[in-house]
């Protein structure tokens, strides 16, 4: 079992561990993030936090039993006047086909509307990315187009939140 949290300062460590432990596995499927991304990692993760307070970005890590982060479910670009954020999400290779991902996304999506007051959300999968896109379909995400993401087709999903109850 894996709890959702949102990103916190002294989730550092152990996000950078899954972040390395699952480089090359990432890199199969995205673009990878490159040396910088682990160099500068401390910086970074303080300027996210930041951009996370003035409601710039909403990070969340899937915490494991024992405090490992098994993945990763993040809202970008969000523009709170039109309501609407860019999803994004990955997970540990070891904690794939286990209902992580769906579950941390549902849950981020039910967050994005209790407590961010967003209405839509949007996420882009590389066509052979089918487990990201099967993910995308069971938290209620439909197809609305091709796009082309860093040279490779995909398809652009999304999801009318609505307005909380």
């Amino acid at each position: 079992m894996a709890v959702l949290e949102r990103l916190r300062s002294d989730h550092a460590p152990a996000l950078l561990a899954f972040e390395r432990e699952n480089r090359e596995y990432f890199a199969a499927r995205v673009p990878d993030r490159g040396d910088a991304y682990f160099e500068e990692f401390d910086e970074r993760h303080r300027e996210l936090i930041e951009a996370q307070e003035a409601g710039e970005i909403h990070f969340h890590v899937l915490v494991a039993e024992g405090g490992e982060i098994v993945g990763r479910v993040n809202l970008v670009d969000v523009d709170a006047g039109a309501g609407s954020a860019e999803l994004g999400y990955r997970l540990a290779e070891k904690a794939t086909g286990r209902g992580f991902a769906t579950r941390g996304v549902r849950e981020v999506c039910r967050l994005a509307v209790e407590e961010y007051g967003l209405l839509r959300l949007t996420a882009f999968v590389t066509l052979g990315n089918t487990a990201s896109s099967a993910v995308l379909a069971r938290a209620g995400f439909g197809a609305v187009g091709g796009v082309t993401l860093d040279g490779e087709p995909g398809t652009a999903y999304e999801l009318e939140l609505g307005p909380a109850a």
